[in-house]
């Protein structure tokens, strides 16, 4: 008996005497050596009692077949800096701002995207995205930018080789119908990393194509239906030379839109037509009953399913029977002895969370779920998506009461104050309801009087001191500004100012009756016109 196995024997007499189990002490070489027992690798079961269940169990080695993307940095994760507003897309490392019409970095680190155009929730891979359009509205939409056209670019980690077959698989998210209809998603590759980018200076170029070196490669009609979700598309691609950097956008031709059209992508893989023979996709979405995944089915191939590394036993179709809950999916694949593991697919549920900031008018109610609020607070509700996933709704709720509020107000007599559906016409104190812009009842306490102002008939401009100027007066300063224009008998404009002396151009007009047109801004700011005639005498 060699010296090892000898105190092997003796330390296992020792601790069953001791009633202790022996296994619990010694190293896994050792429990190896005892319990020889190889481990099973489809069977849900730790065989050889090390703690490790099938494919975590480094006995079960299998070589991974999964595609390994061409495109840098294909999910949007690695930064050179965090995005804190649009136009930002050279944060994200290995990534080109592509055109001049420029292209989105969505990151949750900071910038999630234009208040306009909310990006689906949660992303299909890690916490980044890129945004895009295709055509641009401004302002009053009077002058539709339809050649503007957004595009990311890349150089590849390695070229596509001239007529191999690839394939480029991506998402696709939409905001809605109308901001996101169907859209042409165009792939354009270049044997040259310096085309990028390309129009420089040019915000209405266009697509690559439009100009020297870029190739077309292939395109794909991706529709997102009502909107707000991501959908996963694919492109096969035989490039006609080499290409060593890649555009991806709209396509070529104008968009006749009213509006902006915005788009996403995210998790972009591009690789050889063979790296996807063993690529695990979704059927329906993550939260629907009949949610499942499944794999390319391949003559002569046996397959077995695994979550979390553990076989889930009865699974060995090209497709799940069911979900098994939330983790990490693989599948290996079985031809005699040899073996392959598809690339990991994690399943989640998706869960939203939205805030809504509301108010009702005091006696009104709020529906929330089969609630009816009528009091301020916050309230938590979940609800489903029209994806059957949870959305987590935090309401603020705010009731207004009536508001009450006071106005003074002036007018000429005469005049007419509109507030609501009222008409006030006379000096008083009023009391008036209104709608405010809430949309709840408002009163309104109105005191109305009258502007007096004096504009006299009559004047003698003799250096007397007494009544020498014409001019308009107020007792109480309401007046801002105050012009006359004079005329004389044929018409004729004498005089144009504030104040009067009784002089047209240097010389004393002759004793009279003059028109005059006056014009008077009084505090309000309103600006009237009054006429009438003076006398002047000497």
């Amino acid at each position: 008996m060699t010296p090892s196995l000898h105190k092997t024997v003796l330390l296992k007499t020792l601790f069953s005497v001791a009633g202790i189990s022996l296994l619990g002490f010694i190293p896994v070489h050792f429990q190896k050596q005892i319990h020889p027992i190889p481990e099973i690798c489809d069977n849900a079961i730790d065989d050889d009692g090390d703690g490790l269940i099938d494919l975590n169990d480094p006995d079960c080695t299998c070589q991974v077949a999964e595609p390994k993307s061409l495109i840098p940095n294909p999910s949007f994760e690695e930064m050179d800096c965090c995005p804190s507003a649009p136009s930002q897309m050279d944060c994200a490392t290995s990534w080109i701002q592509a055109s001049e019409a420029t292209t989105d970095f969505i990151h949750m680190c900071d910038f999630m995207g234009w208040d306009e155009f909310p990006p689906p929730l949660p992303f299909p891979d890690g916490e980044g995205c890129a945004g895009f359009r295709d055509g641009r509205v401004r302002g009053d939409a009077q002058n539709p930018e339809y050649n503007w056209k957004e595009y990311a670019g890349a150089c590849l980690l390695s070229p596509l080789l001239k007529d191999t077959a690839y394939v480029f698989e991506f998402y696709v998210g939409f905001v809605d119908r109308f901001k996101s209809p169907p859209i042409n998603i165009t792939f354009f590759g270049t044997n040259d990393c310096s085309n990028l980018p390309f129009g420089i200076g040019d915000e209405a170029f266009g697509c690559p194509t439009n100009g020297p070196g870029w190739e077309w490669l292939g395109s794909t009609l991706v529709s997102g239906g009502v909107g707000n979700k991501w959908v996963k598309a694919k492109i096969e691609v035989t490039p006609k030379e080499n290409i060593n950097a890649i555009a991806i956008g709209p396509d070529c031709p104008p968009v006749q839109s009213p509006i902006s059209l915005y788009y996403f992508f995210d998790d972009l893989t591009l690789a050889d037509l063979h790296s996807f023979q063993f690529t695990i996709t979704a059927q329906s979405q993550p939260c629907e009953d009949d949610f499942t995944l499944q794999i390319p089915d391949q003559p002569g191939f046996t397959y077995q399913w695994y979550k979390d590394g553990i076989a889930l036993i009865g699974e060995t179709s090209t497709h799940l029977n069911k979900m098994h809950g939330e983790g990490n999916y693989q599948v290996r694949i079985m031809q005699g002895t040899s073996c392959l593991l598809t690339g990991i697919r994690n399943y989640s549920v998706p869960v939203e969370n939205n805030s809504v900031v509301t108010t009702i008018c005091e006696g009104e109610s709020y529906p929330f779920g089969d609630q009816l609020l009528s009091t301020s607070g916050h309230y938590l509700d979940t609800f489903k998506t029209i994806f059957n996933c949870d959305s987590i709704v935090d309401l603020n709720l705010e009731v207004l009461g009536i508001e009450a509020d006071s106005v003074s107000v002036k007018i000429f007599e005469g005049e007419t104050y509109k507030i609501g559906s009222d008409r006030l016409t006379k000096e008083g104190d009023y009391l008036t309801h209104l709608i405010s812009s809430k949309g709840c009842d408002s009163l309104v306490y109105v005191q109305l009087t009258y502007y007096h102002v004096f504009i006299p008939n009559i004047f003698s401009p003799n250096g007397d001191g007494i009544n020498d100027i014409f001019s308009v007066m107020s007792a109480d300063d309401q007046i801002e500004k105050s012009t006359f224009s004079i005329f004389d008998r044929w018409g004729n404009q004498i005089f144009n100012g504030s104040e009067w002396d009784g002089r047209s151009r240097e010389h004393f007009a002759n004793p009279g009756v003059y028109p005059y047109i006056a014009s008077i801004k009084m505090s309000d700011g309103i600006e009237r016109r009054f006429s009438g005639s003076i006398t002047l005498i000497r």
